[in-house]
């Protein structure tokens, strides 16, 4: 069991060998989630944006002109 404290303004540093676990860098978000009384925390994965690499919906942007001034063909 690991056990930490919160300062004043609330905060609390999460331990090295829970980062070490979850593979946390400076600069990782985390993702709290509540479970009755229980928190549970863990690496947040990178949020997907659903147009990188799908522009091929977008087909009145598609003509031969739009894909080289765009350097796409």
């Amino acid at each position: 069991m690991i056990i930490g404290k919160l300062t004043a303004k609330a905060q609390t540093t999460i331990p090295r060998a829970v980062r070490l676990a979850l593979g946390l860098q400076p600069g990782d978000e985390v993702v709290w989630e509540i479970d009755g009384d229980q928190v549970i925390l863990t690496r947040a994965q990178p949020a997907v944006d659903p147009f990188v690499g799908n522009f091929s919906s977008f087909t009145e942007w598609a003509s031969d002109a739009d894909c080289a001034a765009f350097d796409r063909q």
